[in-house]
């Protein structure tokens, strides 16, 4: 079971992205925020803390930590949980930057080993 599927209970469609191009508008009728892209460009309020856990299940050096979680607070990618080790942390970390629409990522609430 991967990140998206396990946090989510989403499976990845063909069209889903980390970095989708925006479709239609926000509720409020303005330009989507990247923080709020879902998977395929829709509004989604959980949509960065998606498209993150999507970037670790197509990061081939990722196995799936069952017992880590990805949120989000605007563009702040926030994770929660444990890790094997401090490397497999330092590179989520990594990851959940690259994603568009990350401007930081909160990890205190993560433990190692």
């Amino acid at each position: 079971m991967g990140f998206l599927s396990r946090m989510f209970k989403k499976d990845k469609s063909p069209k889903a992205s980390v970095a989708p191009k925006a479709v239609g508008k926000a509720p409020d009728g303005n330009d989507i925020p990247d923080c709020r892209l879902g998977l395929e460009g829709e509004y989604d309020d959980s949509g960065l803390a998606k498209r993150v856990a999507l970037a670790y299940d197509n990061d081939s050096q990722l196995n799936d930590e069952d017992r880590l979680w990805v949120a989000q607070t605007s563009g702040k990618v926030v994770l929660k949980g444990e890790v094997a080790d401090q490397a497999t942390l330092d590179k989520m970390v990594s990851v959940a930057m690259s994603v568009k629409g990350a401007t930081e990522v909160d990890s205190s609430g993560v433990s190692v080993g």
